[in-house]
C-alpha cells in the first residue's frame, strides 16, 4: 500500500492511499493525522471506458456510460458506501473516521484515456466515436451521514474548499482535461443516489455546451467593452441592491437578474478569478462564512431542506481564462413548500425558461429568513 502526505493552505494535510482496486483515496485533514487504514475489500475489476458520440444536429458530445446502470441507489444509512468503514461494513473509505476525502468514482461517466487520445478538431455528421475521456471524483464533506453542507463548521468548509482548490490545480495539469466542474446534487428531487453529504468533480476532455456559450458571450463582451462580463454583472447587482442576498469583504451572493429557477443564488468573489485554484487564502477563508449563511437562508425559506444543484462555473483549463470568471450557481427546484419547478416542454425541449416569480421577490424572501 502506497502512502504520501502533502501540506496545503490553512494547515490542511493531504494523505494519499491506494484502494484495493488501484484507485486513489485522498484524505484532507485540518491538522496532521496518521492515515494508514487498508482497504480490506476484495479486488473488483474496474469498468472499461465509455464512448463520446457527437449529436450532429447540434454538434454536442454525449457520453455513453452503460456500465453505470448497476450503481447503488439510495441505500439505507447502515449500508452507505460513503460512511467510514466499520466492523459491520467495509465502505469506500477504509478509515474509521475522516474529515474530507476525495476518491475516484467507482462507476465513472468519464475515465482517463490512453496516451494517444485526442478530441477531433472537425465536428460534423461524420465525426467518429471517441473514448469518453476525463475523470470523475467523489468529494465527501464529512463522516457524519446526517449532515448537510450548511451544517458544516466554518473550519470544515475551509477544508472542503482546500480539497476543491487542490483537485482543480492537479487535474488542470492533465493533458486530456479541458474543463473542471465541481458540483453537488442534494435531494432526491434532483436525482441524488446517495444521501451522504458529498459532491462530485467532473473533469471533461471537451467543452460542454454551457461553457462554450458562456465563453462566446464573454468574449464578445470583452471585445466590445474591454471589460470582464461577470465583473460588470456584479457591478450592476451592487448598484441595484434589490437582488443581493448576502455580502462580506470578499464575496457577494445574489439572485441573478434573469434567474431560471426559484431561489436561484449566485455566489461570486468580489475580486474575480478564473478558477478555484486562483482564489487567495483570504477569499477561501471568507467563503466558509458566507456559504454557511447562503445555504441556511435557502433552507429557511420554507423551513425544510431545499433540494438543489450547486454548480461551480469556472474558466476552462487552457482557453478563455481572460474572460470567464469563477462563481457558484445554486439552483433550487422548489417554488412552494409542496410544489416543484419541473423542466417541462419549453425548458427541456427548447431551453426557453419561464419563471413564475421575479428574482427581486426571491431575494427578498431569502433576506427575510431569520438565522
Amino acid at each position: 500500500m502506497t502512502s504520501s502526505q502533502i501540506s496545503l493552505s490553512a494547515g490542511v494535510i493531504r494523505t494519499d492511499l491506494s484502494m484495493s482496486d488501484g484507485r486513489t483515496i485522498r484524505y484532507y485533514d485540518s491538522e496532521k493525522q496518521s492515515r494508514s487504514a487498508k482497504d480490506l475489500r476484495p479486488v473488483e475489476i474496474q469498468p472499461g471506458i465509455g464512448e463520446l458520440r457527437l449529436d450532429p444536429l447540434v454538434n454536442e458530445w454525449v457520453a455513453m456510460a452503460a456500465h453505470r446502470q448497476g450503481r447503488i441507489f439510495l441505500p439505507p444509512k447502515e449500508l452507505c458506501p460513503l460512511c467510514p468503514s466499520s466492523v459491520d461494513l467495509l465502505t469506500e473509505i477504509p478509515d474509521s473516521n475522516y474529515e474530507v476525502v476525495v476518491f475516484d468514482n467507482r462507476s465513472p461517466s468519464l475515465r482517463p484515456p490512453d496516451s494517444n487520445f485526442q478530441i477531433p478538431n472537425e465536428l460534423n455528421f461524420d465525426t467518429p466515436i471517441v473514448p469518453a475521456a476525463g475523470k470523475c471524483e467523489v468529494v465527501c464533506y464529512a463522516a457524519d451521514h446526517g449532515k448537510s453542507f450548511k451544517d458544516l463548521s466554518a473550519k470544515q468548509i475551509r477544508t472542503v474548499m482546500e480539497a476543491w482548490r487542490n483537485r482543480v490545480q492537479e487535474l488542470s495539469s492533465e493533458d486530456f482535461i479541458t474543463h473542471i466542474f465541481p458540483f453537488e446534487n442534494r435531494g432526491e428531487e434532483v436525482g441524488v443516489t446517495l444521501s451522504h453529504p458529498h459532491g462530485q468533480i467532473y473533469a471533461y476532455s471537451y467543452l460542454t455546451p454551457r461553457v462554450e456559450k458562456m465563453l462566446a458571450v464573454a468574449q464578445v463582451h470583452k471585445t466590445r467593452t474591454g471589460r470582464v462580463l461577470l465583473d460588470d454583472v456584479i457591478a450592476r447587482e451592487i448598484k441595484d441592491e434589490v437582488r443581493i442576498v448576502a455580502q462580506n469583504a470578499d464575496w457577494i451572493a445574489y439572485v441573478p437578474y434573469a434567474s431560471r429557477y426559484p431561489f436561484e443564488i449566485h455566489l461570486a468573489p468580489l475580486k474575480s478569478v478564473s478558477d478555484m485554484a486562483e482564489l487567495s487564502d483570504a477569499q477561501a477563508d471568507s467563503f466558509s462564512i458566507i456559504s454557511q449563511e447562503v445555504f441556511r437562508r435557502l433552507d429557511g425559506v420554507f423551513g425544510i431542506e431545499m433540494a438543489y444543484i450547486a454548480a461551480w462555473h469556472q474558466a476552462p483549463v487552457r482557453v478563455g481564462r481572460d474572460v470567464l470568471r469563477l462563481h457558484l450557481q445554486i439552483c433550487s427546484v422548489r417554488r412552494q413548500p409542496n410544489k416543484l419547478k419541473y423542466l417541462a416542454g419549453s425548458e427541456s425541449a427548447m431551453g426557453a425558461f419561464i419563471m413564475d416569480m421575479k428574482p427581486e421577490q426571491s431575494a427578498q424572501q431569502l433576506r427575510e429568513v431569520k438565522l
